[in-house]
């Protein structure tokens, strides 16, 4: 069962942008033969680190957009996890939140659909309102 996925990892500050790029290809390469999809990749560029990892305070970051199966998942990280310039890396399944987002427009765009309905006719008229009292004059 194909699954959406998202993989931010981050490299050294001082990677060059060509062993970047390479790096990118070769995940993209695992991907496909893989039988998975790369739908994007987005290069964040260098960022300031919360914390110090690996005695690093910056890092170039890189979220990859996946479909595929676990399996491609597992050969991914395992692929980061001996890959000796990533630092960090976290995966994440979305496809359940994209679910949840889509059911939630279809809502807010089905009471948009109500709201922008015109009023329909009272199907009840108001009897007609009772003529006004003749005044009387007063007897002194």
């Amino acid at each position: 069962m194909n699954r959406i996925y998202e993989l931010m990892f981050i490299v050294r500050p001082d990677m060059a942008d060509d062993d970047l790029d390479k790096l990118v290809a070769n995940l993209e390469t695992t991907v496909t033969s893989a039988a998975g999809t790369v739908k994007s990749v987005d290069r964040m560029g260098k960022r300031r680190l919360a914390y110090a990892v690996r005695k690093f305070r910056e890092g170039i970051y890189v979220l990859m957009t996946i479909e595929g199966a676990g399996t491609v998942i597992h050969e991914l990280e395992r692929r980061l996890r001996v890959t000796e310039q990533v630092i960090k890396f976290l995966t994440v399944r979305v496809d359940e939140e994209l679910k949840r987002l889509d059911k939630i427009k279809k809502l807010r765009d089905a009471k948009k659909k109500v709201s922008a309905m015109p009023a329909a006719p009272a199907a009840v008229e108001e009897a007609p309102a009772a003529p006004p009292a003749a005044e009387t004059p007063a007897t002194a």
